[in-house]
């Protein structure tokens, strides 16, 4: 069998059969030969080029390895934290002068999202009432006059109840039409100091204070210290790929405009729904689509081992792409670098460990990021380039704008044949 397959096979943890069955499909429905020979040839040369940047060699222990893109990222972020003035995560100047710098290095946003007057009547009709405590208020119609909507709209992810929201509040999404959205810009933003507090739990549950809303468009901080390594290039990379996300939903929205089923195509993109059974056994190859990282909660799951296509990696080489474009900005290449992460979702190598076993690792940026924010408990991250590298078979067939397009199309349905 060929050995490229079989590389491609091992990193993706299939068998190499089915992999065969698949290239000799899409050759077919698209007439192009060679690609995973192409994809293999051009991993080994690009890991080649960065260990050897790095000062080691294809011999060097898988540790050494991992431990010099660590390094190399630790620098970068210490580099963002330095040119953004010594940046302080809970100094909320701080943190919207780093989030203005992200908007002003991407293109200009005009989304489709839920109306702000909207916002406030649904939340008037089903009134959230761990957010009116948590700031003292009588009834939500006091907090509505003295707080702002973005705010109130942006703390219901992190303070009320998991099932009251999608039992309850969100239940008024079912008689939502597209009269209630309109086209505005996305907004990001650092949440007051007086939500610190309420959000404690929700940030040592989630670790993480960064989150966003889809039809609202809306991207929050939430302005509390992680204290851990790599904090600002960690945040800095999760409100971009949530830019882009935000970006690829609103299209989405804004295509059910013109359906009948409106609302209920609307809840069940929010909802992340992704296919339950496997299709039918077909002579066209068959692509899974799917809206989540599924390997978060089991790495074993059936859907990871069949080809899949996911917009979630889509949005983070769009967000390291943006690192790159905004380190460069700031530092320039002979300080921080940036240039040595551009196009490495996808690529990954095997190396050596200790014990004389091959172990991956990941060159992926968001990978390498997480595995820093992780390092003192030994967590290495490899779910990124996975992904990215099925994202990448895909669009060397088809490119990247037709597979972002076939993803939305088949959203809802799941799965694409070709």
């Amino acid at each position: 069998m060929n050995q490229a397959i079989e590389k491609i096979a091992k990193v993706l943890r299939v068998k190499p059969e089915d992999l065969e069955i698949l290239e000799q499909k899409m050759n077919k429905a698209t007439g192009k030969s060679g690609i995973l020979e192409k994809i293999s040839t051009s991993n080994d040369q690009i890991a080649k080029e960065k260990i050897q940047s790095l000062g080691l060699n294809a011999d060097s222990p898988s540790k050494d390895i991992f431990s010099a893109l660590i390094k190399k990222i630790f620098v970068a972020d210490n580099v963002f934290v330095e040119r953004f003035g010594g940046t302080a995560i809970t100094n909320i100047e701080d943190c919207q002068k780093v989030l203005d710098a992200i908007k002003d290095s991407q293109e200009k946003l005009i989304g489709f999202f839920l109306k702000k007057n909207k916002a406030a009547e649904l939340l008037r009709k089903e009134p959230p009432l761990n957010i009116v405590r948590a700031l003292g208020y009588k009834n939500i119609e006091e907090a509505l006059v003295k707080e702002d909507i973005f705010e109130l709209f942006a703390a219901l992810r992190f303070i009320e109840d998991g099932d009251w929201l999608n039992n309850v509040f969100f239940k008024q999404y079912e008689s939502l039409t597209p009269n209630d959205f309109e086209e505005r810009g996305v907004e990001i933003k650092v949440l007051s100091r007086k939500w610190v507090k309420a959000a404690e739990g929700f940030v040592k549950k989630k670790y993480h204070n960064i989150s966003h809303l889809k039809e609202f468009g809306a991207i929050f901080v939430i302005p509390v210290a992680l204290n851990i390594p790599g904090e600002l290039l960690r945040m800095v990379s999760l409100v971009m790929h949530y830019y882009h996300e935000v970006k690829f939903y609103s299209d989405i929205f804004r295509g059910f405009s013109g359906q009948a089923d409106f609302a209920k195509n609307l809840i069940q993109t929010l909802k992340g729904s992704t296919i339950e059974n496997k299709p039918a056994p077909s002579e066209k190859a068959q692509w899974l689509v799917i809206q989540q990282y599924l390997a978060k909660k089991d790495e074993n799951d059936w859907r990871l081992l069949m080809p899949h296509i996911n917009p979630e990696a889509i949005h983070w080489r769009k967000a390291e792409s943006g690192i790159v474009k905004l380190g460069q900005s700031l530092v320039g290449l002979e300080e921080g670098d940036f240039e040595f992460w551009e196009d490495l979702d996808w690529v990954g190598e095997y190396f050596m460990d200790a014990t004389g076993k091959s172990e991956l690792v990941s060159f992926d940026l968001v990978d390498v990021v997480m595995s820093l924010v992780k390092e003192k408990e030994m967590v290495k991250y490899l779910y990124h380039q996975q992904e990215a590298l099925w994202n990448k078979i895909f669009a060397e067939y088809f490119g990247e704008e037709k597979m972002e397009e076939i993803i939305k199309n088949n959203l809802l349905r799941g799965f694409v044949e070709v």
